[in-house]
Protein backbone atom coordinates (compact mmCIF):
# COMPACT_ATOMS: atom_id res chain seq x y z
CA UNK A 1 0.00 0.00 0.00
CA UNK A 2 1.22 3.31 -1.09
CA UNK A 3 1.44 6.13 1.59
CA UNK A 4 0.69 9.96 0.23
CA UNK A 5 3.48 12.19 0.32
CA UNK A 6 3.07 14.70 3.05
CA UNK A 7 2.94 18.09 1.33
CA UNK A 8 6.21 20.10 1.62
CA UNK A 9 6.28 23.43 3.38
CA UNK A 10 7.25 26.01 0.76
CA UNK A 11 10.98 26.33 0.80
CA UNK A 12 12.13 29.74 2.53
CA UNK A 13 13.19 32.48 0.52
CA UNK A 14 14.09 36.01 0.88
CA UNK A 15 10.57 36.97 -1.04
CA UNK A 16 8.88 35.17 1.16
CA UNK A 17 10.41 36.91 3.64
CA UNK A 18 10.13 39.94 2.51
CA UNK A 19 6.46 39.26 1.82
CA UNK A 20 5.65 38.51 5.04
CA UNK A 21 7.34 40.90 6.96
CA UNK A 22 5.28 43.52 4.81
CA UNK A 23 2.32 42.11 5.93
CA UNK A 24 3.18 42.14 9.43
CA UNK A 25 4.37 46.23 8.77
CA UNK A 26 1.01 47.03 7.00
CA UNK A 27 -0.79 45.22 9.69
CA UNK A 28 0.55 46.36 13.05
CA UNK A 29 3.56 48.51 12.44
CA UNK A 30 7.48 48.53 12.18
CA UNK A 31 7.16 47.03 16.04
CA UNK A 32 5.59 44.17 15.00
CA UNK A 33 8.58 42.81 12.93
CA UNK A 34 10.82 40.61 14.90
CA UNK A 35 12.87 37.59 13.98
CA UNK A 36 10.70 35.45 16.09
CA UNK A 37 8.12 36.35 14.80
CA UNK A 38 8.42 35.92 11.35
CA UNK A 39 10.53 32.72 12.21
CA UNK A 40 6.51 31.71 13.50
CA UNK A 41 4.76 33.53 10.67
CA UNK A 42 6.92 31.43 8.38
CA UNK A 43 6.82 27.79 9.93
CA UNK A 44 10.84 27.77 10.45
CA UNK A 45 13.44 28.22 12.59
CA UNK A 46 14.40 32.04 13.62
CA UNK A 47 18.03 30.84 12.87
CA UNK A 48 17.22 29.92 9.63
CA UNK A 49 16.38 33.44 8.67
CA UNK A 50 19.94 34.75 8.91
CA UNK A 51 20.54 32.85 5.82
CA UNK A 52 18.20 35.16 4.00
CA UNK A 53 19.05 38.29 6.36
CA UNK A 54 21.76 39.39 8.91
CA UNK A 55 19.25 41.91 10.81
CA UNK A 56 16.04 42.79 11.30
CA UNK A 57 16.54 46.16 9.88
CA UNK A 58 17.92 44.51 6.56
CA UNK A 59 14.38 42.97 6.12
CA UNK A 60 12.67 46.59 6.80
CA UNK A 61 15.00 47.85 4.30
CA UNK A 62 14.20 44.94 1.88
CA UNK A 63 10.39 45.75 2.51
CA UNK A 64 11.37 49.47 1.82
CA UNK A 65 12.68 48.64 -1.53
CA UNK A 66 9.61 45.97 -2.64
CA UNK A 67 7.69 49.28 -1.95
CA UNK A 68 9.92 51.63 -4.09
CA UNK A 69 9.72 49.13 -6.94
CA UNK A 70 5.94 49.50 -7.05
CA UNK A 71 6.71 52.84 -8.31
CA UNK A 72 6.20 53.78 -11.86
CA UNK A 73 9.57 55.71 -13.46
CA UNK A 74 8.31 54.84 -17.58
CA UNK A 75 7.52 59.17 -17.54
CA UNK A 76 11.68 59.15 -17.18
CA UNK A 77 12.51 57.11 -20.41
CA UNK A 78 14.21 59.18 -22.99
CA UNK A 79 11.38 57.96 -25.52
CA UNK A 80 8.30 58.63 -23.28
CA UNK A 81 7.95 62.02 -24.93
CA UNK A 82 6.65 63.75 -21.40
CA UNK A 83 8.41 66.88 -20.60
CA UNK A 84 10.40 67.46 -16.98
CA UNK A 85 7.17 68.69 -15.60
CA UNK A 86 4.73 66.33 -16.70
CA UNK A 87 7.05 63.49 -15.84
CA UNK A 88 7.33 65.13 -12.07
CA UNK A 89 3.76 65.35 -11.55
CA UNK A 90 2.90 61.90 -12.89
CA UNK A 91 5.74 60.00 -10.93
CA UNK A 92 4.59 61.92 -7.57
CA UNK A 93 1.12 60.77 -8.17
CA UNK A 94 2.12 56.83 -8.63
CA UNK A 95 5.12 57.78 -5.56
CA UNK A 96 2.64 58.63 -3.42
CA UNK A 97 -0.05 56.41 -4.20
CA UNK A 98 2.97 53.33 -3.90
CA UNK A 99 3.34 54.97 -0.32
CA UNK A 100 -0.02 55.74 0.97
CA UNK A 101 -1.19 51.66 0.59
CA UNK A 102 1.70 51.18 2.91
CA UNK A 103 2.12 54.00 5.35
CA UNK A 104 3.69 52.10 8.25
CA UNK A 105 6.71 51.69 5.72
CA UNK A 106 7.40 55.33 4.56
CA UNK A 107 9.65 56.42 8.13
CA UNK A 108 12.22 53.82 6.71
CA UNK A 109 11.71 54.86 3.08
CA UNK A 110 11.48 58.55 4.40
CA UNK A 111 15.56 58.20 5.44
CA UNK A 112 16.56 57.65 1.58
CA UNK A 113 17.65 55.18 -0.37
CA UNK A 114 20.96 54.08 1.10
CA UNK A 115 22.15 50.97 -0.40
CA UNK A 116 18.51 49.63 -1.97
CA UNK A 117 18.34 48.99 -5.55
CA UNK A 118 14.67 50.35 -6.35
CA UNK A 119 15.25 52.76 -4.51
CA UNK A 120 18.50 54.19 -6.28
CA UNK A 121 16.79 53.09 -9.33
CA UNK A 122 14.32 55.78 -8.41
CA UNK A 123 16.66 58.81 -7.82
CA UNK A 124 18.85 58.02 -10.82
CA UNK A 125 15.70 57.91 -12.96
CA UNK A 126 14.84 61.31 -11.69
CA UNK A 127 18.29 62.96 -11.61
CA UNK A 128 19.10 61.66 -14.91
CA UNK A 129 15.59 62.96 -16.68
CA UNK A 130 15.84 66.22 -14.90
CA UNK A 131 19.28 66.81 -16.85
CA UNK A 132 18.69 65.79 -19.79
CA UNK A 133 15.37 68.34 -19.58
CA UNK A 134 18.45 70.79 -19.32
CA UNK A 135 18.87 71.21 -15.08
CA UNK A 136 21.91 71.85 -13.47
CA UNK A 137 23.57 68.91 -11.76
CA UNK A 138 23.42 70.62 -8.23
CA UNK A 139 19.64 71.77 -8.98
CA UNK A 140 18.48 68.04 -10.44
CA UNK A 141 19.75 66.75 -7.29
CA UNK A 142 17.75 69.26 -5.12
CA UNK A 143 14.77 68.60 -7.12
CA UNK A 144 15.13 64.89 -6.14
CA UNK A 145 15.49 65.84 -2.39
CA UNK A 146 12.64 68.39 -2.78
CA UNK A 147 10.31 65.70 -3.97
CA UNK A 148 11.03 63.21 -1.65
CA UNK A 149 10.60 65.60 1.17
CA UNK A 150 7.18 66.29 -0.35
CA UNK A 151 6.14 63.00 -0.95
CA UNK A 152 6.97 61.34 1.76
CA UNK A 153 5.68 63.56 4.15
CA UNK A 154 2.30 63.95 2.68
CA UNK A 155 2.14 60.27 3.16
CA UNK A 156 3.58 59.98 6.53
CA UNK A 157 0.25 60.68 7.94
CA UNK A 158 -3.62 62.15 7.17
CA UNK A 159 -4.40 66.16 7.51
CA UNK A 160 -7.95 65.20 8.00
CA UNK A 161 -7.76 62.68 10.08
CA UNK A 162 -5.78 64.75 12.57
CA UNK A 163 -8.94 66.23 13.26
CA UNK A 164 -11.55 64.26 15.47
CA UNK A 165 -15.63 63.55 14.47
CA UNK A 166 -16.86 65.42 17.68
CA UNK A 167 -18.21 68.74 16.97
CA UNK A 168 -17.67 69.56 20.47
CA UNK A 169 -14.46 69.25 20.55
CA UNK A 170 -13.87 72.72 18.44
CA UNK A 171 -15.71 75.19 20.99
CA UNK A 172 -16.07 78.59 18.70
CA UNK A 173 -15.01 80.84 21.89
CA UNK A 174 -11.86 79.13 22.00
CA UNK A 175 -11.71 77.79 18.04
CA UNK A 176 -13.49 80.66 15.93
CA UNK A 177 -12.47 79.39 12.32
CA UNK A 178 -12.46 75.51 13.14
CA UNK A 179 -16.54 74.85 12.94
CA UNK A 180 -16.62 72.78 10.39
CA UNK A 181 -13.15 70.72 11.53
CA UNK A 182 -15.09 67.39 13.19
CA UNK A 183 -16.24 66.71 9.29
CA UNK A 184 -12.70 66.23 7.94
CA UNK A 185 -12.04 62.93 8.97
CA UNK A 186 -15.23 61.75 6.87
CA UNK A 187 -14.12 63.49 3.85
CA UNK A 188 -10.73 62.29 4.39
CA UNK A 189 -9.86 61.37 0.36
CA UNK A 190 -11.16 64.51 -1.06
CA UNK A 191 -9.31 66.30 1.64
CA UNK A 192 -6.06 65.02 1.48
CA UNK A 193 -5.54 64.40 -2.24
CA UNK A 194 -6.86 67.69 -2.85
CA UNK A 195 -4.24 69.26 -0.71
CA UNK A 196 -1.50 66.81 -2.04
CA UNK A 197 -2.55 67.92 -5.79
CA UNK A 198 -2.71 71.62 -4.71
CA UNK A 199 0.99 71.47 -3.11
CA UNK A 200 2.46 69.44 -6.16
CA UNK A 201 0.77 72.21 -8.61
CA UNK A 202 2.59 75.15 -6.63
CA UNK A 203 5.98 72.91 -6.34
CA UNK A 204 5.96 72.45 -10.04
CA UNK A 205 4.76 76.21 -10.71
CA UNK A 206 7.82 77.15 -8.73
CA UNK A 207 10.06 75.10 -10.67
CA UNK A 208 9.00 76.39 -13.81
CA UNK A 209 9.59 79.55 -13.21
CA UNK A 210 12.95 78.66 -12.08
CA UNK A 211 13.22 76.82 -15.20
CA UNK A 212 12.95 79.98 -17.42
CA UNK A 213 15.49 81.65 -15.23
CA UNK A 214 17.81 78.88 -15.95
CA UNK A 215 17.03 78.89 -19.86
CA UNK A 216 17.58 82.81 -20.04
CA UNK A 217 20.76 82.37 -18.13
CA UNK A 218 22.41 79.89 -20.42
CA UNK A 219 20.65 82.64 -24.05
CA UNK A 220 22.83 85.26 -22.86
CA UNK A 221 26.03 86.39 -24.25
Amino acid sequence: MCRMARPRKPLLSRDRIVATAGALVDAEGLDAVSTRRLAAELGVSGPSLYNHFRTKDEILEAVADSVSAKVDLSMFAEDDGRDWRTALHDWAVSYRAALTDHPNIVPVLARGPGRRPAGLRVADAVFGAMVRAGWPPAQATHIGALMRYFITGSALGSFARGFVDDETAYDPADYPHLGQAHLLAEHQTQVDEGAFETGLRALLDGLAVQYEAVRASRSRP
